[in-house]
């Protein structure tokens, strides 16, 4: 048996860009991910490093500069990096939900004046849906872009948990635009909002007010996004329609889905490897604790569970590349791959016995970080929605 965690079928560029990203995670990830995590300290010079290596424009076409890679690709190196530590994964999620979106929805216009930087990385992504009191109805979006003369919009409101959000010089937002339409989610546009990175008042009328303290995922910033009268034109909405933007957000939610996937069996094999380890070096009554019984099948059963989690979110990546719908898909990869990240590195945690509530061992970043991974892009709950009424719309007796 070979290690855990293997994908057949990738062709040799494919298991070059993986080697290449697992290398560099091992060097300059790993080594340096405790005590940039406990300082809370954003990773400039790892961002400088994976600019270089032409990451943030892995899933970009050539067209516009970019590597035109896959989403499995994509997934592949995310699992990587959240292997290394979970934040580095962040730093380019929400950056490629973005690009994707403008691939697959974007105007000419919007492509060309875009994805060229993107792909360098002088432009990054961030998407706002969540709102302080919205949760996962997405339809009851209350920031409201209201018409302004012919051509313009003027935004108003509050969005929360941007990841990335005062890093970021670019931000898809979906707001509230008044169609007519008889369902509320068909009054929903995204505008893409170009702006500074940094806190504070970024442009006239949108304001990154503060980083928001969190029990992990530490290094990046999550924030808040203001809209006090801010004015945008036609030309800012995604697509150039309004009333598209549900359908736009939930297409890149898919490819977000995925990515959490990713980073959840990365966070896993990375419990599972220092567990393994950890019980291999740690001696009780004569003899290294995995040679217990009890410590053994557990080790058994993480790996299993990060074995399965691996083929689910590889399944969920291949499908939504081959063009097919993957709601269902991703909405179990995201579910299996979540709960299993939090089961093994709990187990992981308890082989390491005292040590594992100990600043200085790496586990204890892990469990701070693995809850996340429940309830990033839908929660269990709202995957466990998806996943039946997919089933009840297959299954349906006639």
């Amino acid at each position: 048996m070979t290690r855990l965690a293997q994908t057949p079928g990738l062709t040799d560029v494919q298991q070059e860009i993986v080697a290449n990203v697992r290398s560099f995670v091992d060097k300059q990830i790993i080594p340096n991910a405790q005590e940039l995590e406990h300082a809370d300290e954003y990773p400039q010079e790892i961002v400088d490093d994976m600019r270089k290596m032409g990451l943030f424009g892995l899933m970009i076409p050539e067209e516009y500069g970019g590597l035109g890679e896959s989403l499995l690709t994509y997934a592949l190196c995310v699992e990587e990096l959240a292997r290394g530590w979970m934040s580095i994964s962040g730093v380019i999620n929400t950056h490629f939900i973005v690009a994707y979106m403008l691939r697959r929805h974007g105007t000419g216009e919007q492509k060309q004046r875009f994805l060229p930087r993107m792909a360098t990385g002088e432009v990054r992504g961030a998407f706002s849906m969540s709102e302080p009191e919205l949760g996962s109805d997405v339809a009851a979006i209350k920031t409201t872009a209201r018409r302004d003369g012919d051509t313009g919009y003027v935004i108003t409101g509050q969005k929360m948990w941007l990841t990335n959000g005062a890093s970021s010089t670019l931000v898809a937002a979906l707001v509230r635009t008044e169609e007519g339409a008889d369902k509320p989610h068909r009054n929903l546009t995204t505008f893409l909002v170009e702006k500074p990175a940094g806190f504070g008042e970024v442009l006239p009328g949108v304001t990154i007010p503060r980083k928001l303290e969190k029990l992990g995922y530490m290094g990046i910033d999550t924030t808040e996004l203001v809209f006090d009268d801010y004015r945008a034109s036609a030309d800012d909405i995604l697509g150039g329609v309004p009333g598209k933007g549900f359908g736009h957000m939930m297409d890149g939610i898919e490819v977000g889905r995925v990515n959490v996937s990713a980073r959840a069996c990365g966070v896993a094999q990375r419990a599972f490897e220092l567990a393994i380890r950890y019980a291999q070096q740690r001696s009780t009554f004569g003899k290294p604790i995995a040679e217990h019984q009890a410590i053994a099948f557990s080790l058994a059963e993480m790996a299993t569970k990060v074995e399965a989690a691996h083929l689910m979110m590889v399944n969920a990546a291949r499908l939504k590349d081959s063009g097919e719908r993957n709601d269902v898909a991703a909405g179990m990869a995201k579910y299996l791959c979540s709960e299993y990240c939090a089961e093994v590195t709990q187990a992981s945690f308890r082989i390491h016995g005292g040590y594992g509530y100990s600043k200085e061992f790496e586990i204890e970043r892990l469990m701070r970080d693995a809850p996340f991974l429940l309830i990033g892009e839908g929660t269990s709950e709202i995957q466990k929605q998806i996943i039946s009424k997919g089933l009840l719309r297959e299954y349906r007796e006639h």
